[in-house]
């Protein structure tokens, strides 16, 4: 369920110095590192959300760069006032950008992300959007033209459909499936490190089982 939309929404977002301006944004396709001022991986997380997820990664691995990327403003938003909060406000490795995925062909270069986070992301359930869903094999082919050939694509859902399309998806676009579990929490390898996103803590209290997979590009042998 997605936050209402709150009022003066865009406004405070165009003058949070954590936002990327999405115009901007256009200009800076194989130009990411100039943003951060060094040669970091660059990690990215889309629909983050409020924002839990990558602050707490960005946090634990200062090694790394992260862009946190939103297309609702509400949402967005709640990211940009825990990013201001104790201990997150004190990172230089992350910035959030508002952006439609669909568009990150024009926003990132070939090879330029190290790893790509989906998390939860909206299973539009009806057949005839399965092409918006972020693990169709049109959003893993404009993954395809940012990632770097050995970049890897994590994903989580609870749910069940969603997951078994991705699955098929990935294997049908020639993708290798590293790893992947149907109850991540009692998953003991890939649980290792895990941090939970908003919506996973509030599933996982209700009892449901988490799915992962860890996706990658085939490599030529």
């Amino acid at each position: 369920m997605r936050l209402h939309h709150i009022k003066g929404a865009e406004e405070k977002i165009a003058a949070s110095p954590y936002v990327v301006d999405e115009d901007k944004s256009f200009t800076l396709a194989g130009k990411w590192h100039e943003v951060f001022g060094n040669d970091k991986p660059i990690y990215l997380e889309i629909g983050m959300g409020k924002g839990n997820f990558i602050l707490q990664h960005a946090l634990e691995h200062p090694e790394n760069n992260y862009i946190g990327v939103e297309i609702y403003s509400s949402v967005l938003l709640r990211a940009i006032q825990k990013r201001a909060e104790e201990p997150y406000d004190q990172l230089d490795n992350i910035c959030f950008l508002r952006m439609n995925a669909a568009e990150m062909e024009r926003v990132f270069a070939k090879g330029e992300i190290y790893h790509i986070y989906l998390n939860f992301s909206d299973p539009w359930p009806k057949k005839r959007y399965a092409k918006r869903r972020l693990t169709s094999r049109q959003f893993l082919a404009r993954y395809v033209n940012t990632l770097r050939a050995d970049g890897i694509v994590e994903f989580k859902t609870d749910n069940n459909d969603l997951f078994d399309f991705s699955l098929e998806e990935a294997r049908e676009a020639g993708w290798e499936v590293l790893s992947s579990t149907r109850d991540l929490h009692n998953d003991p390898v890939l649980c290792e490190g895990n941090i939970m996103t908003e919506y996973e803590a509030k599933f996982s209290a209700m009892g449901m089982p988490i799915n992962k997979m860890i996706i990658r590009q085939r490599q030529e042998v």
